[in-house]
């Protein structure tokens, strides 16, 4: 079986070392250097329909969380689910609010049914509801985590705040806001944002409609001064109690749309409508990118190595890449990646001698893309054959 210690790669130039932070110990005052925070490229990404999906448990998330708050480092968490993978298929800027998140976690069966067929290593769901009852759970109450809400139906986020705050546990509210049914333009005035600012809170937990909720998590990314901040929807009715939240065992069956149905009977026609463009997705997308990327894998040695060449040009860096591009190289492919995207320059990336690519690769050029976009740059694709261009497509992944 080949393993990473396989790949060949040739690296001509290597990135410049991240920054740390430096704290001191409270008991002998000594100097303590923390690793520098993860960047993109080093997240356990896969590609689904052209969506970001982190494959990581829910220690991780949490231990991600926390990790922001200690340094003040800005980590927006969003959540997939069915209704997300249709939506972003049609909504290039909803979409867009996924891949610039910074961590996507898997919310909703279907997606774990999805994840499988694909091969992406996720068996369970780390749903945002989840995640809201993971931090309350957690024994912090001196050292409580502060919690800001916003939005959800009239009366909604007060009373979750009062329940909240009824009880010693993980999470500590303190402060909430309704401001009512507005565009993602209108929630986003100055005093709204000055408001939610002024309460110090650790983490944003926004409840609005999914795309509204992006949107807006996305144009106020750079004001907001709350470390953490998610869309997590139905959270907040539960936490209110206005809407209960369906049975463990209804859950893990995949059946909580049922469910959510018996409790808010006008959702039936997002859920037919989302599982009808779901079974479409499958049948021309999913399954044909399966059978593809199996097909592809058959046709050569199983033995083959990855090998990346770099090449700096005066104004270009282009990375040559030879082999299959997939999982078992992601580990060797990354410091060539952050090597390229240190340079400051425009990136081409050469598939012509490319005989296969999964979806943990393609999740891997979504986040370079990332990193080049933020700089005003962009990654280009060249020599894609017929082939890998169909793998492309099929997966979701934009190519010039």
């Amino acid at each position: 079986m080949l393993t990473t210690q396989d790949v060949q790669i040739s690296v001509r130039s290597q990135a410049r070392p991240g920054r740390t932070a430096v704290d001191r110990r409270p008991d002998t005052g000594a100097e303590v250097i923390e690793p520098p925070a993860p960047d993109d490229l080093s997240r356990d990404v896969y590609c689904m329909l052209g969506v970001p999906i982190d494959a990581i448990a829910m220690r991780g998330v949490l231990q991600r969380i926390h990790d922001a708050v200690r340094r003040q480092t800005r980590l927006l968490i969003s959540t997939p689910n069915l209704n997300f993978l249709v939506a972003s298929q049609s909504n290039k800027s909803f979409r867009d609010s996924l891949i610039l998140s910074d961590l996507c976690t898997v919310d909703g069966m279907p997606v774990v049914w999805i994840a499988r067929l694909l091969g992406i290593p996720i068996r369970s769901r780390t749903a945002g509801a989840d995640i809201f009852d993971a931090l309350k759970a957690e024994e912090r109450s001196a050292n409580a985590l502060k919690l800001f809400l916003f939005g959800g139906p009239e009366g909604a986020a007060e009373k979750a705040a009062q329940s909240l705050n009824s009880r010693r546990h993980g999470v500590q509210c303190v402060g909430w806001s309704n401001p009512g049914y507005m565009s993602a333009e209108e929630l986003s005035r100055d005093h709204i944002i000055a408001e939610i600012n002024a309460s110090g809170a650790d983490f944003l937990i926004a409840s609005l409609s999914s795309v509204k909720g992006q949107s807006w998590l996305q144009r106020n990314h750079q004001r907001l001064a709350i470390p953490v901040r998610a869309h997590l929807g139905a959270a907040l009715n539960f936490q209110a109690g206005t809407v209960r939240r369906a049975p463990p065992i209804l859950r893990r069956w995949g059946l909580e749309w049922a469910w959510r149905i018996k409790e808010e009977p006008y959702l039936w026609r997002r859920y037919w409508s989302d599982g009808s463009a779901m079974l479409r997705l499958l049948l021309t997308h999913v399954l044909p990118f399966v059978f593809w990327s199996w097909w592809l894998r058959q046709t050569h040695e199983r033995g083959e190595a990855l090998t990346i060449t770099q090449d700096h040009g005066a104004r270009t860096v282009t990375l040559s890449l030879s082999g299959p591009a997939d999982a078992r190289h992601v580990d060797r492919a990354i410091p060539v990646f952050r090597a390229a995207a240190a340079s400051r320059k425009p990136v081409i990336l050469d598939f012509s001698n490319v005989c296969a690519v999964d979806a943990r690769f393609l999740g891997l050029l979504l986040m370079l893309g990332k990193r080049l976009r933020a700089e005003g740059r962009d990654a280009s694709f060249v020599g894609v054959s017929p082939p890998l261009a169909r793998l492309f497509r099929l997966g979701g992944l934009d190519r010039p």
